[in-house]
């Protein structure tokens, strides 16, 4: 079987110069040679920007409440309304960190992940009738924490994706 070949001999491919890499930044904006100019300022610390997908972020919200639901039967005998608490800047932590495709997935997430971790300290003891039943009475009883961490994640949603379309039309009103 024959390959064709997309370029012809003709014209050889041009290769680009390579440019120098950047010089590394001073620590604490002073200058690395010590030549007399001016410091730099130093670059300014940034909380991390992860991007998660629509999976990721459900599956972060799961785990994170997972592991809120341990802390909280370790420290505070399985107190719910510690829990709640934890459940709010989880629930502001996923709106923040999904990707903006996948920004409707940070409302639909948390109230799944509250759920999830709410199963090992519903207080429900027996079998699985009486384990459901726990479930069932923990998020009605705490429908509270559940809606407000939910609001909190609708409420970034809306404000990122109300950011995302003025950056997308400031270009066009300036053009």
């Amino acid at each position: 079987m024959e390959h064709y070949k997309t370029r012809s001999v003709d014209h050889p491919q041009r290769q680009q110069p390579r440019r120098p890499a950047p010089a590394a930044r001073p620590v604490g904006g002073v200058p690395a040679q010590g030549g007399g100019g001016r410091p730099r300022p130093a670059p300014a610390r940034r909380l991390p920007r992860p991007r998660l997908t629509g999976l990721g972020g459900g599956l972060f919200a799961c785990v994170a409440m997972a592991l809120a639901a341990g802390i909280t039967w370790l420290l505070f005998d399985g107190s719910l309304f510690a829990y709640g608490l934890l459940f709010l800047p989880v629930a502001a932590a996923t709106a923040l960190w999904v990707r903006p495709a996948d920004l409707i997935t940070a409302p639909i997430s948390a109230p799944i992940a509250f759920a999830t971790g709410v199963w090992p300290i519903s207080g429900g003891s027996g079998g699985f009738g009486a384990e459901l039943m726990g479930i069932v009475s923990a998020l009605s009883l705490h429908a509270g924490w559940l809606y407000g961490g939910t609001l909190v994640s609708a409420l970034i949603v809306v404000v990122r994706k109300a950011v995302l379309i003025s950056r997308r039309r400031l270009p066009r009103r300036t053009a």
